[in-house]
């Protein structure tokens, strides 16, 4: 690698992904107060994500409809009340 071109704070981090149960190990500079192990015993940062690879509609091929917010459903009432 070469020196002194990656940002200050640049670690490994892990990603985990709660749609999925997939974590992955990848540097990053992304700011966390979460720590856990990883499969080779040391402890690492964790940023926790909705959304990666493992779980996207494009990268799996099944369609999904992620909606924690509950957006989807304020849009259909909407919807409903502008048709009547």
């Amino acid at each position: 690698m070469k020196a002194d071109i990656h940002p200050q704070g640049f670690r490994p981090v892990i990603f985990d992904d709660v749609e999925a149960g997939v974590r992955f190990l990848i540097g990053s500079t992304v700011r966390t107060s979460e720590k856990a192990k990883w499969d080779d015993g040391k402890e690492y940062d964790v940023f926790t994500v909705e959304i990666s690879s493992a779980s996207h509609p494009f990268y799996t091929g099944k369609k999904v409809t992620i909606d924690r917010a509950g957006r989807v459903e304020r849009f259909k009432a909407r919807a409903s009340k502008a048709k009547k």
